[in-house]
């Protein structure tokens, strides 16, 4: 009898093993997929311990190499490295962001309060998204005397001065915090104005005390991003907290800095002695009226609108985060890249000694066009190259397929509806059959126009996403990284001094591991 109990034992366990084998590798839906781990036919422990190591795109690019264009990452999420059955169904196709409360973007919410970036559902988005984009529209920009005015002021001002006076010191810098303080006080005077924006160029230790509470969250975004549930309730029920409370702390102080520019914005717009042009709040003031009610006043003053300006306060507070930081990395690697290339700052240069007129102290305070500016060739190519190279966000971008299911990848695979799927810069820039010597940095790539190579490279170029839900400054970054890039390379030659830990970080955000890139700024004849 015992015999037959262990047979019996035996063959259910076998019947048992069978019927998970068959379900996880056929009658799963996503069996048809190759998976980037065995384990994520049946769990996602595996991609979760990969994001939480900060090895995430390191893993899922490995993936794509072996085994193609669409991965399996775990029982309800996919991977997708193309454009036909990626980009244009997924992203062109407006799938929508994971929602509730646990979903992936939630975590970027500034105050509590959902912004344009956070949100979910794609119909708040394009009604928030049409209230503020037609102020970073690239022929706004180009038109705005306040972003002019701003523009000329910092770089003739803050910009061009700190650069000269690191001469005393023999010229060497941490070019990394400069070009973070350059890209912030460029943005935040865009949407507080002049008056009410950062000053980071010429208030160091305001600079250094925002950097270390930004910098200081690096690291801890995995619980929050990914288990928000179980981070909270770890803390309350067993009082562990996934994240430290420094960065609680830090996101505060960020939160209030942001609010106090809000706050003097709206004195700036009620104000009829507000001053110049240079001082107009364009976004806030935009932003403000759009979702603040019927005015009211107090004793012939304008009364603020708490909820309003709170509503407000998120969504700038997103715009300025992504603005200089996501700038300031780029613009990092492109000083990395120039540094090593003496013959092409050069010609660099030529091509900006030809801008009318050139951006040198002696032409203060005129600058030259926008227009002018985002026409130059080798200008753009090489800030282009380093987006395609050096993404400042390579991580992943989830979405979630709809309810009735769709098909994806090349050869449209049938995806059910609810999974998690997500292309990635980072891999999509490293594709070579379309960026020839992907992992080399190549500028001359972009100066080749009208060609299919070309119009190929354009569809798989992914540095500002795509569809309902590419980045709403596109325009204003590109803006404020060519006018930095011109007004240095114009008057400065740039030698590395030290780039130990320019590798970038493996992490959706990806800055230098080390923040800092050490260089020489050797003064040249402006003529």
């Amino acid at each position: 009898m015992s015999l037959f109990i262990h047979i019996l034992l035996v063959l259910s366990i076998c019947y048992l093993l069978f019927t998970v084998f068959f379900a996880v590798f056929f009658a799963s839906p996503l069996g048809r997929l190759p998976a980037a781990h065995w384990t994520a036919r049946f769990s996602s422990l595996w991609i979760n311990l990969q994001r939480y190591r900060s090895h995430e795109n390191a893993a899922i690019w490995g993936a794509h190499r072996r085994f193609g264009p669409i991965v399996q990452l775990g029982p309800n999420e996919v991977s997708v490295n193309c454009v036909q059955g990626g980009l244009r169904e997924v992203y062109a196709g407006g799938m929508e962001k994971p929602p509730g409360e646990a979903g992936f973007y939630n975590f970027f919410q500034n105050f509590g309060i959902p912004n344009m970036f956070s949100t979910s559902a794609s119909k708040p988005h394009s009604t928030r998204k049409r209230l503020i984009s037609s102020t970073y529209s690239k022929t706004t920009l180009a038109a705005s005397p306040a972003l002019a005015a701003q523009t000329a002021t910092i770089l003739y001002t803050r910009l061009l001065p700190a650069l000269s006076a690191t001469q005393s010191a023999g010229g060497q810098l941490n070019i990394s915090a400069l070009l973070s303080a350059a890209t912030m006080d460029i943005v935040t005077a865009y949407l507080f104005g002049l008056r009410s924006s950062s000053t980071f160029l010429i208030d160091t230790p305001a600079r250094d005390r925002f950097l270390r509470w930004y910098t200081s969250r690096q690291g801890f975004s995995f619980w929050g991003q990914e288990h928000p549930a179980l981070s909270t309730w770890a803390q309350r029920l067993f009082g562990i907290r996934l994240a430290p409370a420094f960065v609680d702390d830090a996101n505060a102080a960020i939160e209030a800095w942001a609010l106090g520019m809000c706050d003097a914005a709206a004195t700036a717009t009620t104000d009829t002695e507000k001053g110049g042009v240079e001082h107009t709040p364009t976004v806030y003031a935009t932003m403000y009226a759009a979702v603040a009610p019927a005015p009211s006043s107090k004793e012939g003053e304008a009364v603020v609108d708490r909820t309003a300006q709170l509503t407000t306060a998120s969504e700038l507070l997103d715009h300025f985060a992504a603005g200089f930081d996501t700038s300031g990395i780029t613009l990092v690697y492109v000083v990395h890249e120039l540094s090593s290339r003496p013959t092409l700052q050069a010609a660099l240069r030529a091509e900006l000694m030809d801008l009318s007129p050139p951006i040198v102290p002696a032409s203060a305070p005129v600058l030259p066009s926008a227009k002018a500016v985002d026409a130059l060739p080798l200008l753009h190519a090489v800030v282009w190259e380093t987006l395609r190279l050096h993404p400042a966000i390579p991580g992943p971008q989830p979405r979630v397929t709809p309810e009735g299911g769709c098909r994806l990848g090349p050869e449209g695979v049938w995806v059910p509806g609810g999974v998690r799927v997500s292309a990635s810069a980072g891999l999509l820039h490293l594709e070579e059959s379309v960026f020839e010597r992907a992992g080399e940095w190549k500028p001359e790539r972009w100066m080749e126009e009208g060609t299919e190579r070309r119009r190929e490279m354009d569809r798989w170029f992914w540095a500002f996403g795509s569809g309902g839900r590419m980045c709403v400054g596109k325009h204003l970054a590109i803006h404020q990284m060519k006018y930095i890039l011109a007004a240095i390379y114009t008057n400065f030659t740039t030698i590395i001094v030290n780039d130990e830990g320019i590798e970038q970080r493996d992490a959706y955000t990806a800055p230098p591991t080390s923040d800092e890139l050490l260089i020489k700024l050797v003064p040249v004849s402006a003529g």
